[in-house]
This record gives structure tokens, sequence and C-alpha cells, in this order.
């Protein structure tokens, strides 16, 4: 996505997907959201296609790539056949994420540092494809510099944890968390690094976050999916932009 100075807002539309498939059949289309999502002011379209299918479908992804306008930013977990999919379609963005079969939700960031030979060897293809390679990741120190190492050009920073604490009203473990947040955002911006944040960010929670100055994105998308059935995808995502507007001043 270009770099204008704006704080970008991408769209997960995965949950889309889960409606449609616990009946098996074809509506919600996750293709309809997303092109619903570009004319309400979203910067770029994120969609997360699991080993287990569970959501966003192979599909879903050759769509997206024919319809959408704005990038797509495809997570996936670190796989051979991951890899092969993100190489065959060349997405704007490709995000490694973290996946396990038992989880509801991409749990905690992925596990760069423990890893670092075997991601800097995978993602060699897909920047050379021209793909931009981001790392779904901890705001930890130790995660950020063997991303740096690696040869990622984007880090998202998770951002469930300080969410989890607000939800609960741990309002000690929520500001630590935030202070974190911050601080690993002017780190990872320090190395060179363009630095995303996402995971469970809602109306009461997003604008401390986007007003970090180094964050350049946001990615949103169980939260603006449940909201859209009370007020519409369109006004739900318009309403998410005019707070992260505020927050930047």
């Amino acid at each position: 996505m270009p770099s204008d100075g704006k704080l970008r807002l991408g769209v997960n539309i995965d949950h889309v997907a889960t409606v449609r498939n616990a009946r098996g059949g074809a509506y919600p289309d996750p293709l309809r959201a997303a092109k619903l999502a570009e004319a309400a002011g979203a910067d770029g379209i994120t969609a997360h296609l699991r080993e287990d299918r569970r959501h966003i479908s192979d599909a879903d992804i050759d769509g997206l790539m024919e319809v959408l306008t704005v990038p797509l930013n495809f997570e996936m977990a670190a796989t051979a056949e991951m890899q092969k999919i993100a190489l065959r379609h060349k997405p704007h963005a490709v995000c490694l994420v973290p996946e396990k079969r038992e989880e509801r939700t991409t749990e905690g960031g992925l596990e760069v540092a423990r890893e670092e030979n075997r991601l800097a060897h995978y993602i060699a293809p897909l920047r050379d494809a021209g793909c931009r390679v981001s790392i779904f990741i901890a705001a930890d120190k130790r995660q950020i510099d063997a991303a740096q190492r690696i040869g990622a050009e984007v880090i998202e920073l998770h951002t469930g944890a300080y969410c989890d604490a607000h939800a609960e009203g741990n309002v000690e473990t929520r500001d630590r968390e935030l202070e974190g947040l911050r601080e690993m955002s002017a780190y990872a911006h320090s190395l060179g690094l363009e630095v995303h944040a996402g995971h469970g960010l809602t109306y009461d929670t997003v604008q401390p976050v986007a007003a970090f100055p180094e964050v350049m994105e946001l990615n949103i998308g169980h939260f603006l999916i449940g909201e859209s059935i009370f007020l519409g995808l369109g006004p739900a995502i318009a309403e998410m932009r005019r707070l992260m507007d505020g927050a930047r001043g």
C-alpha cells in the first residue's frame, strides 16, 4: 500500500466467510464484503487462508486477486503449501502468522527468533516475487530484531493482550501492554521496519494505538464484521476510519 503519511486501514474479511461456511452455501460472499469495504474507505483487504480452510477458501483468494482495486494482504502460515499459493498469486503483501488447528483465532505472535534460519530462507522467494513480507509478532525486542535480520520489510504488532486487558477492566495490565506496544513501535521504526498493528481492536481500543506516529497501518476484522450486523459494513468501517483519523489529529 502506498505510504502518504495517512494511517491506513486494512479490513479483514475472514469472518464473512465464517458466516457463509456455517451453512455451507455461497452467502454471504466475502468478495462482496471486500468491494463494500473498498467503497467505505478501506486502504486494503486482509484475508487469512488457513491450512484447515475454516473460513477463507482458495476460490476466495482467486476471486479477490481478480476483483480488488486496493492491495491484498494475504495472511498465511509459513508452510510449503502456502508459499506455493502466494507465489502463484503474487499478492501485494504476505503476512506470516502462527497457526494451530485447534485455536479459534490466531493466538500470539510468530516465533521468529527460534526459527530465524528457516524463515529467512522461506521469505526469500516471496520477496524475490515482489511481495512485501510482513511478520505478525508480539511487541518483543527479540522478535523484532529477528524479523529485521531475516529480511522482513514489515512487522505487525499483536495488540490482542492490550485489547483483552481492556475488555476485562484490568487497567494496570492494559496500560502496561499499551506502553510495550508504544516502545516497540518506535524501536522497530528505528530499525527501518514499517510498523503495522492489529488483533482485537475495537472502537474503544483503537485510538491509543492509532496515535503512535510510527504505526502506518491497522488491520481490523472480527469487530468490524460483528458491528456490521448492527450498523452495516460501510458505516462500521466509516466510524473506525473516523476514530483512527481523530487519533492522528
